[in-house]
């Protein structure tokens, strides 16, 4: 399988709709300018109708089947952990087919309510991306249509539809980071590129746990991961396809991995700078740029922010992360007489310093302590270090022994 330039051009024709795929905005950032040493354009893709590019892709697929005149066809089938589930729905109504959608257990509530929504038939099974993929295979017949995120030419090319907007958009681009799952949209974006902008230079992103594609390309076929864990979920697919692997290899001119702490750190850093709320798999090309792993001095680049189905319990773990990073949220261990009145004594010193405290408990079963004596484990709101070094020293000189636990 491969894909031509003119696919691509044709996918962007079928796709001309608003209320299917719109051309989505791109917005720039002083702050992000300044720690990149580049001027630095963010193409909105999580503002995509599904909160993703996948749209784009699974609507050219069924158009395509459409096209073909495969009149048996009533039904689509995929897997997807959520993005392409939201995606296939939404074509498959758009084009008059019912839809199948499998995806993991753990998927995200959010992203199987959301695919609900859109009419597809949901089924959960299996714990991970391949064990949903398997049971979706099984499920197709002569009235169905498998619908593959990835490994499919029609959805790689309607996934380059992006690449030229992105030109039309930013023509004088020098740099384009794409986020990298099975490899459909880098293989699509970097595609388009190479035939209409052959100068721009192309990097993919992976997730460390997630990270296929440089153990792929040293040894020069596709490989897999069985268990990946990772907080981008969009792009925790274990593996790439031998279509998207050569595209890559022939393509993209530079694969980077980031760590789950630098994705939460770019989530944090896009909520707070661009007010933009960007899920793991879209926020990775940001963290890309922020921990130093793509030189883009003084470069025009754009960071695709691939998606922003970012769920509620996925927002609460990464800022608490975060504010623990910061040293905003505290935990202090302070060792008491247990006797009436100790606790009230240290919540008014924390008031009086202005913090606010999260939870207390008391802690007696621990062999240290002596008979009569409890820790007080106290979790904590601060400004920062400086506030919480200014609430222990106000704690000790009151007489306590404090101990920092984060």
């Amino acid at each position: 399988m491969s894909i031509e330039f003119e696919a691509i051009q044709r996918a962007q024709d079928r796709i001309d709709d608003e209320s299917v795929a719109r051309e989505t905005p791109i917005e720039t950032s002083r702050t992000l300018d300044t720690d990149t040493d580049a001027r630095v354009f963010l193409k909105m893709e999580h503002l995509q109708r599904t909160g993703s590019f996948k749209t784009r892709g699974a609507y050219n697929k069924l158009v395509r089947v459409e096209e073909d005149g495969r009149p048996t066809v009533e039904r689509a089938v995929a897997a997807s952990a959520g993005n392409h589930a939201q995606g296939v729905a939404l074509a498959a109504a758009k084009t008059g087919l019912d839809a199948t959608i499998v995806m993991p257990t753990n998927a995200p509530q959010s992203k199987v309510d959301a695919t609900r929504g859109y009419g597809a038939d949901v089924e959960l099974h299996g714990q991970h991306f391949q064990a949903a993929m398997d049971h979706a295979r099984s499920l197709v017949d002569d009235d169905a249509v498998f619908v593959h995120a990835y490994d499919d030419p029609d959805i790689v090319a309607g996934q380059g539809t992006l690449g030229l907007e992105i030109l039309d958009q930013v023509p004088d681009v020098d740099t384009v980071v794409v986020p990298i799952g099975g490899g459909g949209l880098v293989g699509g974006v970097s595609k388009a590129l190479a035939e209409r902008a052959p100068s721009v230079r192309v990097v993919g992103v992976q997730a460390d746990d997630a990270a296929t594609v440089p153990q792929s390309l040293q040894k020069g076929a596709p490989q897999t991961i069985d268990s990946v864990q990772t907080i981008a979920d969009g792009i925790a697919t274990g593996g790439i396809s031998e279509l998207t692997y050569d595209l890559i290899d022939q393509y993209v001119d530079e694969v980077v991995t980031v760590s789950d702490t630098e994705i939460a750190h770019s989530i944090r850093y896009l909520l707070e700078r661009t007010k933009q709320m960007v899920e793991g798999a879209g926020a990775a090309t940001v963290a890309a740029l922020l921990s130093d792993k793509v030189d883009v001095t003084d470069e025009t680049v754009v960071p695709v922010l691939s998606g922003g189905n970012l769920s509620a319990t996925m927002l609460q773990r990464t800022l608490t992360h975060e504010l623990t990073y910061r040293q905003q949220l505290v935990q202090l261990r302070v060792r008491i007489v247990d006797e009436p009145g100790r606790m009230g004594d240290i919540s008014s010193i924390i008031a009086d310093e202005n913090a606010n405290i999260r939870t207390v408990n008391h802690e007696r079963a621990v062999e240290e302590l002596k008979v009569g004596e409890a820790y007080l484990d106290i979790r904590m709101e601060t400004s920062g270090d400086r506030h919480t070094h200014r609430i222990v020293g106000a704690i000790e000189s009151a007489g306590y022994d404090v101990t920092r636990l984060n």
